[in-house]
């Protein structure tokens, strides 16, 4: 593909937030997306949004969209039996013979596990200390196996915490949901949903196969030092300080809070031209609330 171009037809296996934001991108640059989801509801609004959307349990469909298909981005978090893209999309390409010119797996920053502040680059070894990790471990690991096993372009994106407009502190702050905690010493970076997407498409544009990369902002930093600069730029009052415990915290808050990390985007940076448009969290709150002109 050549540089900055989308690819004509995008199949998403996962319709949900990102998968969404991915679709928007490709029939902005004047592609069409296809997203998957097993809920009739999910698959009604996906098609009053402009998209097409299959149920990935039915087969006819799924094969007709895998074959018209150019990429394949895969959203959709892995359970107890593996990545559902890989176990539903590997037979369909195998019936098909189609071959895409790109997969990319989204993944977390969670295969790394705890680096007790310390850098972390896609080469280090992966050291998930939770189970939500280790099954990203080993659906990084089986969609580069069935790469390599079928000639296919596999690409990896460790994600951090993703943040955009309806999920960010500024929303927690608002709905009255927001708390913080303090734990000394810990840090961790974020990204903003339209940096991942422009990572993802920035990919198609140079693949590399087996190539995994972390997209992320460019300042770690901790949980609490964010919420509060959010406050003072709402002009609301500071939210209620909790320990990690309390059942005000969500399970997915106390997962990042188990790890610190520094996450390095340098590999993104050098092989895709990628540049975060949103650097640091400062800059990706004042995006959305100029968007929304506060």
């Amino acid at each position: 593909m050549e540089a900055g171009a989308a690819p004509s037809d995008l199949l998403i296996f996962g319709g949900g937030w990102l998968g969404r934001a991915a679709a928007r991108e490709a029939v902005r640059r004047g592609g069409t997306a296809v997203l998957t989801s097993r809920d009739p509801e999910t698959r009604r609004v996906l098609e009053a949004e402009g998209f097409g959307a299959i149920d990935p349990t039915d087969d006819v469909a799924l094969d007709a969209a895998v074959r018209a298909a150019t990429a394949l981005l895969v959203t959709a978090p892995p359970g107890a039996d593996g990545c559902p893209g890989l176990n539903r999309l590997v037979p369909s390409l195998t019936r098909t013979g189609a071959f895409p010119d790109w997969i990319g797996y989204v993944s977390s920053t969670a295969v790394y596990g705890d680096r007790a502040g310390g850098w972390a680059v896609e080469d280090d070894a992966l050291n998930a200390a939770s189970l939500q990790g280790a099954r990203r471990v080993r659906a990084e690991r089986d969609w580069l196996d069935a790469g390599q096993g079928m000639g296919l372009t596999v690409q990896i994106f460790r994600l951090p915490a993703l943040y955009g407009p309806g999920r960010s502190p500024l929303d927690r702050l608002r709905d009255g949901t927001a708390r913080i905690v303090r734990k000394p010493d810990q840090v961790f970076n974020r990204v903003h949903v339209d940096d991942v997407v422009a990572g993802l498409f920035a990919s198609m544009a140079r693949p590399r196969p087996g190539a995994a990369y972390i997209l992320c902002d460019d300042e770690p930093s901790p949980a609490d030092v964010v919420m509060e600069g959010a406050a003072r730029r709402l002009g609301l009052p500071m939210p209620p300080e909790v320990d990690l415990d309390d059942p005000s915290v969500s399970d997915a808050m106390r997962r990042f809070y188990r790890d610190s990390k520094r996450l390095s985007n340098a590999r993104a940076k050098a092989e895709l031209g990628w540049r975060p448009r949103y650097p640091t969290w400062r800059e990706g709150l004042e995006a959305m609330l100029a968007d929304a002109g506060t």
